[in-house]
């Protein structure tokens, strides 16, 4: 009788840094390493992935360092693979500067990772890979995925360098899209979150205008679908039509997530984001005015020719409108923006202060909404333990988006002590306390 000696299986250390939208590319690459073990320990690793994010100077500055020190930890022949925006934005100077890393690839081959490191070459396509039918490994969640569904994007804002490294705007086919979403169903996920650069341009480089409306219309259709959201829409793009439409579907929550950056007429128009004051405002005046309606914005502060006053005025807006979720971005000057070459820039010690008082009133903001909530009755979904206590149960609403929107712990039961609680199953509950951020629950029905 004769053995064969089994292969040992290699394992594969990756890391997936900046946005969701890099999470799916990251995912697509897990699904194309199915044969590697995944593991936590960097120092075990045969293969360590980084996909990298060349946003702004705080994004770079994480993604170098982060390979830098996985560098220093692993094992002596592994392979140290640096992919992703930051890769793909400075290739030659990386190339030439990173002799640590093995193999370096951009934002067009994440599909094509398997073929990479069987060949330990570096790569980088001429186009932005988009997700076609590939099966991806989906992370941090039994329930709920992230749906991306173009890259690139065609606005000029001027601060940002996105289109520079990942083109123009590119919508991926509306019956690819849903199958993945069918595909999922099937695998037991209920949960979606759809996202792009652009989201509510989707089709418009297909010459249709309503495509997201097409899109919301098409997944309302899937039985199993219980509950999907929109991230990332444009002010110019997003219709009050686009608007009624998610306000009417009976799976997509009134979730408005509309990064508007700024409020004052001349920053608006320097920043060229397409609508000014009156037009911005009456758009989120509309989106809160819709029942149930969640507002998610970012503002970025310090951006060259903002003056005190300017500062000021997004300050009081931001303070007393009425958004849920506030994110605070300092500005950051990027080469390849038009932003880059434009005179009266903040000092960095200006841009800082302004955005801690910003990231003050974000808090405060945040801490308002959530207020609101006490004594409501709302769907949540449970994810696991808390960290806080083992006899604390770790929630969300079901409106709101994972990991990003906060957290709720379920303190309290009324369905009977011979019911267990489940993870990842919807239940309904009245919301009882708001301590610190965290709000508390009873499970009710």
């Amino acid at each position: 009788m004769t053995f064969t000696e089994e292969k040992p299986v290699k394992k594969l250390h990756i890391v997936s840094l900046g946005c969701t939208k890099n999470l799916v590319d990251t995912e697509v690459m897990m699904g194309k390493l199915r044969d590697f073990q995944m593991t936590d320990s960097s120092d075990e690793a045969d293969v360590i992935i980084v996909n990298t994010c060349g946003f702004i100077d705080a994004a770079k500055e994480e993604s170098i360092n982060t390979v830098l020190d996985l560098h220093e930890q692993r094992k002596e022949g592994s392979l140290l693979v640096m992919a992703g925006c930051l890769s793909e934005r400075y290739k030659e100077d990386l190339q030439k500067d990173m002799k640590e890393v093995d193999i370096f690839t951009g934002v067009g081959d994440y599909d094509q990772i398997d073929a990479l490191l069987a060949a330990k070459q570096s790569r980088f396509s001429e186009s932005t890979y988009l997700i076609g039918n590939e099966e991806r490994v989906i992370t941090g969640s039994s329930y709920h995925a992230y749906i991306k569904f173009s890259e690139g994007c065609n606005q000029t804002c001027s601060f940002c360098a996105i289109p520079s490294f990942k083109g123009k705007l590119n919508s991926r086919d509306l019956d690819m899209v849903a199958q993945e979403v069918e595909s999922l169903v099937r695998q037991g996920y209920y949960d979606f979150s759809f996202i792009s650069q652009d989201s509510s341009s989707y089709l418009r480089d297909k010459n249709v205008k309503d495509g997201l409306i097409h899109l919301i219309k098409r997944i309302e259709l899937i039985e199993g679908v219980r509950s999907a959201r929109l991230l990332y829409l444009y002010p110019t793009t997003a219709s009050l039509k686009l608007l009624a439409e998610i306000n009417n579907s009976k799976v997509f929550h009134n979730y408005f997530d509309m990064p508007i950056q700024h409020v004052s007429d001349k920053m608006l128009k320097l920043m060229k984001r397409g609508f000014g004051k009156v037009k911005t405002i009456e758009q989120l005046e509309y989106m809160k005015s819709l029942p149930n309606a969640f507002l998610r914005t970012s503002f970025i502060v310090g951006h060259p020719q903002e003056t005190q006053e300017d500062f000021e005025e997004m300050c009081e807006f931001a303070r007393n409108f009425g958004f849920d979720r506030i994110s605070t971005f300092a500005y950051s000057d990027e080469e390849e923006t038009s932003a880059f070459d434009l005179e009266g820039k903040n000092s960095q010690e200006v841009i800082d202060e302004r955005a801690e008082i910003m990231g003050e009133i974000a808090k405060e903001v945040m801490s308002k909404s959530l207020e609101k909530r006490v004594g409501q009755i709302v769907e949540i979904v449970i994810d696991g333990e808390s960290d806080e206590h083992e006899y604390l149960l770790s929630a969300r609403e079901l409106g709101w988006t994972p990991e990003i929107d906060g957290e709720i712990y379920v303190n309290d039961n009324e369905l009977g002590e011979d019911v267990t609680l489940e993870f990842g199953k919807v239940y309904q509950a009245r919301i009882t306390e708001k301590v610190g951020d965290i709000l508390t629950a009873t499970v009710i029905a």
